[in-house]
């Protein structure tokens, strides 16, 4: 099996996942099962993020009002001492913070000196690792929104098992602890900002539904913790720049669009990075009709690299090389860097940003793109400057809207199942359409159609055209 698939059966989400008491024999005999198929140290169950997970899941068991065997509680001490002489400093990010994550509850969960240390190390740990991670505008440095959802979690849990431990005294535990509600509260604001009308996150970088919490689950998390109701101030504003992380939501009318004018990552970890600088999802009437590729697969192969591709996400492609130089399954060579971003609010909402990576072809082609979002349009201009490079800008729709065009492909029409309607026009370019695929969950793939248009003289101009009011019934 592939070693994402083996990783996930190895961490024990199911302990906690709805209706887990319902099954509550079949897991005490699956721990069992897992301690004696699974000696100390051998396999992929053994590797320090699986072990880091599976940690913090037996323990969130026990903390809900459930009982370790004491074969199960002497592994869990193994795992535990095991993880803390095998940390990941040598890939960092969302490893290394799920292995202080590991070390913080088991040095609660466990007493002694050598608990003790397990607890001051993974403090420490996060005590440096946050800060780096989290940026100010509370988006994770890695730039993915899926996998900012999962560190929203770890650190909601963090708080939660701050509860569950109030007579722990440690000095450093209780300065950690409480510096945490400051420090979840951009993130909320953050994943609110990146989220469609549908409630469900955008799909930039590795993304894929299913594998996070969702971001109502993460909420009610939040509310129950005692955290006050969040302030999603994207629900008002027609414009909300992510600076530090570099997004940008824009709201019109029934219209919102996410724009990636963003670094694709940290320069020491773009692993799950894709090459979609200057892509854009948008949804219309509460329905994303836009959408960038997403994830299915992990490891190493030719679908891994061509979902992380320039030409699977809504932007523009040159001389068919992509953007940012993605290779094997999680590495990144030469990498686009977005700069020039302008914005104009006089006549709607125009964005204006350029990027770099091109310019390791010949004649350093610079690519320039700009999104003008009206009450009932949105402009979606791109240029193309240096060389003469064959250039084309790719528009993927959902696979819930049907797609039909004109002899000449240079107008259309998109039909939604609700019955509403979305009119495109190539006003500079040439257009074609392919099948493509979309992916929104790991291991889910659907069939979709994209809108090829061949930037002409290295200029493209698409508009994009809407009613205003959403239309009742279906087609």
């Amino acid at each position: 099996m592939d070693k994402l698939w083996l990783y996930n059966l190895h961490y024990f989400d199911d302990l906690n996942a709805s209706e887990a008491a319902r099954r509550l024999d079949w897991h005490r005999a699956l721990m069992e099962r897992w301690i004696a198929q699974n000696p100390a140290g051998d396999g992929t169950g053994w590797e320090p993020y699986p072990t880091s997970l599976r940690i913090v899941n037996w323990i969130k068991w026990v903390l809900s009002g459930r009982m370790l065997s004491e074969s199960a509680r002497q592994s869990l001490a193994v795992q535990a001492r095991w993880l803390n002489r095998r940390l990941e400093y040598h890939l960092l990010g969302n490893h290394l913070f799920a292995n202080a994550k590991a070390l913080v509850f088991a040095g609660l969960f466990f007493e002694g000196a050598e608990a003790d240390g397990w607890l001051e190390r993974g403090c420490a740990i996060l005590k440096r690792e946050i800060p780096e991670q989290i940026l100010e505008d509370g988006g994770h440095f890695e730039r993915s929104t899926m996998y900012h959802a999962l560190a929203l979690e770890d650190m909601l849990d963090l708080l939660n098992v701050s509860y569950s431990f109030p007579g722990t005294d440690a000095a450093h535990w209780q300065a950690f602890t409480t510096a945490l509600p400051e420090r979840i509260e951009p993130m909320r604001r953050w994943l609110g900002s990146m989220c469609h009308p549908d409630g469900e996150i955008a799909f930039f970088n590795d993304a894929a539904l299913s594998i996070a919490p969702s971001p109502q689950e993460i909420e009610a998390y939040a509310l129950r913790l005692g955290l006050p109701r969040a302030d999603h101030p994207a629900t008002r504003d027609a414009k909300t720049w992510l600076a530090d992380s570099g997004y940008i939501r824009l709201a019109a009318g029934p219209a919102i669009a996410l724009l990636d004018v963003a670094q694709v990552g940290p320069d020491y970890l773009p692993g799950h990075a894709h090459a979609d600088t200057l892509s854009f999802e948008l949804s219309l009437h509460g329905r994303r009709v836009l959408v960038n590729s997403g994830s299915s697969v992990y490891g190493t192969g030719a679908e891994r690299l061509r979902q992380r591709g320039t030409s699977a996400h809504n932007t523009v492609i040159v001389a068919d090389e992509n953007s940012s130089e993605v290779w094997s399954g999680f590495r990144v060579a030469r990498r686009a860097r977005p700069f020039g971003l302008t914005f104009d609010d006089n006549d709607g909402l125009k964005v204006s940003c350029s990027h770099d990576g091109y310019q390791r072809l010949s004649k350093s082609p610079t690519h320039r793109r700009s999104w003008e979002l009206r009450r009932n349009e949105l402009l979606v201009s791109d240029s193309v400057t240096g060389g003469n490079h064959r250039s084309e800008a790719n528009f993927h729709f959902h696979p819930d809207v049907a797609l039909e065009r004109d002899e000449t492909c240079s107008s259309g029409l998109a039909l939604f199942p609700d019955g509403n309607k979305l009119y495109w026009t190539i006003e500079v370019g040439t257009g074609r359409l392919e099948p493509s695929t979309w992916h929104p969950e790991f291991g889910s793939t659907q069939p979709s159609t994209r809108l090829v248009v061949s930037l002409l003289k290295g200029e493209s101009t698409m508009r994009l055209r809407w009613d205003d009011e959403k239309t009742s019934g279906a087609i």
